[in-house]
């Protein structure tokens, strides 16, 4: 039991800090951190419990992409901390504001314990640590400088430290201060000069991203595309950040190849609060080498390919003096709207058949064609869930998300698999009144399988998908083709359908065109879990393996 001690402890403190800034705790508890879990779920306070330390932080990343705010993630020190360093890593890259609290070693380091502080360090993640005399302002400001910089911020609690008291400073300014970035504002030289660009632009293109949705502009990109007759995409993290019938759809390797030669035909491309990184381009062959590309971001990106203009401005300062600066403007005698007068399908039965296929050459399922029935028979209000692995290429194109939320993908930002169960619970926390339906790969799903408890155990409705193709897909088929012998990349077929029953789903699998029914019939169900174990063609290839990867 915690202490009875009229002064708070540090645990404590720490727990009335996340109280107040944070909106939901992930965590697995050991001997650094169960004074503090305690001490919140004594209270009330939302928190779920994962089985492996790789999902608190995952759950959190997922928590805050799916709208919900920034969450914490908490595991006890050495082992239980260096479990979380891949989802530590991809939230890092991806920029994402969380907050993980773990233990430390204590004051005289024991035999076992870890450089930790030498770990965050290599990942470039900043760091803090709540000692007695300073961990309530050490805390909060964990929690400010996630969200000023958008980035995951560890906060160290030393082993001998927990039960300590908070000290009279508890309440003191933090070792170093947090200094929010000042939001750039736009020169009016440069934004006379991006309307004359744009309005001169033939056949403009808006590519939105998540600076559109975290900025709240959705409505002033929309606007401005009106006022261009422009055609826009969106990015993997800002699904349907716009919608409408001149959306051309994910942009870079997830974009349907039948709009290329549109985003080829761009005479000018502005890309808003979208990083424009090598999987947003294509590697280089969305656009046309001679199109004007023009990003505008409130910070430069790392990733960024190459651009004619870079633009540093907050969106929402930079639209409204844009579109005032249109307004003066000339367009152009016909828009490239008015040209094309409507969009075509993205997907043609007649003029493409081969994207219709029910099966492989292999006989088994056509992953496109089981998207596009899973896609119908779930309820239209959901939350897609995607972990890394080849067959995340096809699911922004068949399995639609009606709002940019309602679309999280993990793993992408440093090409890892095996986040997808604890990604998918951090989801569900954020939007409870949607169904949750995770997409993972056969490596994936085993990867991470200690957390299919933690999906089945905390959501209500939905489903786990499980695009099997009994391999590693993405090495398959970057590395058959080399010549490279292919026995390490294969895996003996699992049925997760029995694993889903196991632990008190329902469980189909999907292994010939007639199962179809079964599988359907137990995604529409009103309520429970469906885990669908879908056979899938090997000799299916996404496109973003043939034209990206390669090219990295």
């Amino acid at each position: 039991m915690e202490p009875d001690l009229h002064e708070p402890t540090v645990s404590q403190v720490v727990a009335d800090a996340i109280a107040v800034h944070a909106d939901h705790v992930f965590g697995l508890v050991g001997n650094a951190n169960s004074h503090i879990v305690s001490s919140l779920t004594r209270r009330g306070f939302p928190y779920t419990a994962v089985r492996h330390e790789s999902a608190t932080v995952a759950a959190a990343d997922a928590f805050h992409r799916a709208g919900g705010g920034i969450a914490v993630a908490t595991t006890t020190c050495g082992a239980g901390f260096t479990n979380t360093l891949t989802a530590l890593a991809e939230a890092a890259k991806a920029r994402i504001p969380l907050v993980l609290v773990t233990g430390a070693a204590p004051t005289a380091p024991r035999p076992f314990d870890l450089d930790q502080a030498g770990l965050v360090d290599a990942l470039g993640v900043p760091r803090r640590t709540a000692a007695p005399g300073r961990a309530g302002a050490e805390a909060a400001a964990a929690f400010a400088e996630a969200a000023a910089s958008r980035t995951p911020v560890v906060l160290e609690v030393p082993f001998d430290a927990q039960t300590a008291p908070a000290g009279a400073g508890a309440a003191a300014a933090p070792a170093n201060p947090v200094a929010a970035p000042a939001p750039a504002a736009p020169e009016p030289a440069v934004v006379a000069a991006l309307a004359r660009r744009l309005a001169g632009a033939a056949r403009p293109l808006i590519i939105a991203g998540r600076g559109v949705v975290d900025s709240g502009t959705a409505g002033a990109v929309a606007a401005l595309a009106e006022r261009l007759g422009a055609l826009h995409m969106h990015t993997a993290m800002a699904a349907n950040v716009l919608g409408g019938p001149w959306c051309l759809g994910t942009a870079g390797g997830f974009a349907h190849a039948s709009r290329l030669g549109l985003t080829r035909a761009a005479d000018v491309v502005l890309s808003l609060g979208a990083s424009h990184n090598a999987f947003q381009v294509r590697g280089g062959r969305l656009l046309d080498p001679a199109a004007h590309v023009i990003q505008v971001v409130d910070e430069a990106h790392p990733a960024a390919r190459p651009v004619d203009e870079l633009v540093l401005a907050d969106l929402r300062d930079l639209l409204p003096a844009l579109l005032e600066a249109l307004a003066g403007l000339p367009g152009p005698a016909a828009t490239w709207r008015e040209e094309l007068g409507a969009l075509g399908p993205a997907e043609d039965r007649a003029a493409t058949p081969e994207l219709f296929a029910e099966t492989g050459a292999d006989g088994r399922i056509d992953p496109r064609a089981a998207l596009r029935r899973i896609d119908a028979a779930l309820p239209a209000e959901r939350t897609v869930v995607t972990d890394g692995g080849h067959f995340l290429g096809w699911v922004p194109k068949h399995l639609t998300a009606t709002d940019p939320h309602g679309q999280v993908l993990v793993g992408t930002a440093v090409q890892s698999i095996g986040l997808g169960f604890g990604s998918a619970v951090g989801a569900a926390a954020a939007r409870p009144g949607a169904a949750t339906v995770l997409v993972t790969g056969d490596g994936g799903g085993l990867m991470a399988l200690a957390d299919l408890d933690s999906f089945l155990r905390t959501v209500r409705h939905g489903a786990v998908v499980v695009l099997n193709d009994a391999a590693y897909g993405a090495e398959l088929h970057q590395y058959a083709a080399e010549g490279l012998h292919t026995a390490s990349m294969l895996i003996e077929d699992v049925d997760f359908a029995a694993l889903g029953r196991a632990l008190g789903a329902r469980g189909v699998t999907v292994a010939d065109p007639a199962d179809w029914p079964a599988a359907e019939a137990a995604l529409a169900a009103p309520e429970g879990v469906t885990v669908v174990d879908v056979k899938i063609s090997r000799e299916v290839v996404a496109d973003f393996i043939a034209e990206v990867l390669k090219r990295q």
